[in-house]
C-alpha cells in the first residue's frame, strides 16, 4: 500500500471560531513541530454562533506569509446560509483571502431535502471565490453525491475528506467513501484535513488517510500531499498571493 505524507492541513480553526480552544500561535507551534510546511487558518463564517466579525477575515492580512517554516494560508470555513448557496462573507472579503472553504452547518441553516441541500451546495460552487467543500459525507445534510462531484470538478475545485466528521458526525464514513470512490473515478482531487479545533489535534488526519486508502485514493490525486501541487492549484484559482509569488 502506498505510504502517503501529508504536507499542509488546510482546515485548522483558533479561538476566534468561538467553539475552538487555542491561538494561532499556538498552531503554528503545534504545526512547525509536526513538521507540516502549510497550513489553513479556516476559522467560521460570522454566521456561526460565536463566529469572527467580517472585519476578523479583512485584517488577516496581518498575519505573516510564513512563519516557523511554516507557510501561512488565511483563510475561513465560509456557511451557506440559503439554498441560493450565499455564504457568509461578502465577495469583497472573500477575494482577499488564499483558501475559502464552504459547508453546510446546523445553526446556520437548517437540513432540508437532499434536493434543497444538493441546490444550496451546487449555487455556493458558482461563487467564484468558493475553492471547495467541506464534509460533504455529512448524513445530516444528505445530498446528491454524483452531482456534487462532478460540478466541483468541472469548476476546478476540491473535495475534502474531513477527519473530524468520524467523531464529530457520526455516521459520515459511508457517504465520504462514496464520495472519494467517485472523486477517483472522475479524475478530481480531495483535500484530507484534521478540522482542528484545538492546537494538538493539528496535522491529525490518520481517519481520512485511511479511507482515501480504501477508496483507492493515491498520492497525486490529494492536493495537501505536495506544497508545489497546492501552490499550482492555488495559483490557478487566481489567489493574489500566488499569482504575486509565482516563482516562490
Amino acid at each position: 500500500m502506498q505510504k502517503i505524507k501529508l504536507v499542509a492541513d488546510l482546515h485548522i480553526h483558533t479561538i476566534a471560531s468561538g467553539h475552538a480552544y487555542s491561538t494561532y500561535a499556538e498552531v503554528v507551534q503545534v504545526a512547525a513541530q509536526k513538521g507540516l510546511q502549510a497550513i489553513a487558518l479556516t476559522d467560521h463564517g460570522p454566521a456561526m454562533p460565536g463566529g469572527p466579525h467580517r472585519y476578523y477575515f479583512g485584517n488577516l492580512f496581518a498575519l505573516p506569509e510564513k512563519e516557523q517554516n511554516v507557510e501561512i494560508l488565511r483563510g475561513i470555513e465560509a456557511n451557506i446560509i440559503d439554498r441560493d448557496g450565499t455564504v457568509d462573507l461578502p465577495d469583497n472579503y472573500l477575494q482577499m483571502l488564499d483558501l475559502v472553504w464552504v459547508g453546510l452547518h446546523i445553526g446556520c441553516l437548517q437540513p432540508a431535502g437532499k434536493s434543497i441541500n444538493t441546490e444550496a451546495v451546487l449555487n455556493a460552487l458558482a461563487n467564484p471565490y468558493v475553492d471547495g467543500i467541506v464534509h460533504p459525507g455529512n448524513p445530516n445534510f444528505s445530498i446528491d453525491d454524483e452531482a456534487v462531484v462532478r460540478e466541483v470538478i468541472k469548476r476546478g475545485k476540491v473535495l475534502e475528506i474531513n477527519n473530524g466528521s468520524f467523531v464529530m458526525r457520526r455516521g459520515s464514513k459511508t457517504g465520504c467513501l462514496e464520495i472519494a470512490r467517485m472523486v477517483r473515478r472522475f479524475d478530481g482531487i480531495v483535500a484530507l484535513n484534521s478540522d482542528a479545533h484545538v492546537a494538538a489535534n493539528v496535522g491529525c488526519s490518520e481517519r481520512a488517510l485511511k479511507l482515501a486508502a480504501e477508496a483507492g485514493i493515491t498520492s497525486e490525486l490529494i492536493l495537501n500531499a505536495d506544497l508545489e501541487r497546492l501552490k499550482a492549484f492555488l495559483k490557478s484559482r487566481g489567489k493574489r498571493r500566488f499569482q504575486k509569488n509565482q516563482d516562490n
